[in-house]
C-alpha cells in the first residue's frame, strides 16, 4: 500500500476503484472498504475510517469471525515462511517481532497455540507503539478474557490496525 490518495480522489473513484485502492486495509477482506465505498463523500480521514470501522461492526458475526481468521499469528507459521501481507510484516517489524530470542519465540508459539484452542481464532492486536514486552503481557493478560469478549477485542483492535493503515495512504 504505498500508493497514496487524497479523500476528495477517493470520494470521485468508482465502487470497483475505491475497493481496489482500499482493499488491503482490512486484512484480506475487500468487503470492508466495498462496504464503506456506499457512504460516501467521507469529509475527511476520520470520517473514511469511521465507514470502514462501521462497515466492520455491522458486519454479521460469522464474517466478523472470518476477519478476524484472516489475521496471521504474531511471529508464527506465515511469519517464519515470509507468507504475511507486506503491511503485517511491517508492523510486525515495527514491533520487533522479527528479532526475537528463542525463548521469545517459544514463548509465543506457545501463546498462540493455548490462544487458538481456546478461542478458535489468532490473538490480534495492534502493535504499533508496543514492543515485544508489551505483547506478550498484553496476550497472557487476554487468554484469560471470555471468547464473546476477546472476539470483540480483536474486532476493536483491527479497527485500529485499519486506522493506521488508512492514515499511511490516504493524504
Amino acid at each position: 500500500m504505498s500508493k497514496q490518495f487524497s479523500i476528495d480522489i477517493l470520494n470521485a473513484m468508482t465502487q470497483e476503484e475505491f475497493t481496489a485502492a482500499l482493499g488491503a486495509i482490512y486484512e484480506h477482506s475487500p468487503w470492508v472498504a466495498q462496504r464503506a465505498a456506499a457512504k460516501r463523500p467521507f469529509g475527511n480521514l476520520q470520517q473514511l475510517h469511521d465507514g470502514m470501522a462501521d462497515a466492520v461492526r455491522a458486519a454479521h458475526e460469522e464474517q466478523r469471525l472470518q476477519l478476524i481468521r484472516a489475521h496471521p499469528e504474531l511471529a508464527g507459521k506465515a511469519a517464519v515462511r515470509g507468507e504475511l501481507t507486506e503491511e503485517s510484516t511491517r508492523e510486525q517489524k515495527g514491533a520487533g517481532l522479527d528479532q526475537c530470542s528463542a525463548e521469545e519465540f517459544a514463548q509465543l508459539q506457545t501463546l498462540n497455540h493455548r490462544y487458538n484452542e481456546k478461542f478458535g481464532f489468532p490473538f490480534v492486536i495492534a502493535v504499533k507503539g508496543l514492543n515485544r514486552d508489551s505483547i506478550l503481557r498484553h496476550f497472557s493478560e487476554r487468554l484469560e478474557n471470555e471468547r464473546h469478549a476477546e472476539a470483540n477485542e480483536c474486532i476493536e483492535q483491527i479497527i485500529r490496525i485499519g486506522g493506521f493503515r488508512l492514515a499511511e495512504v490516504v493524504q
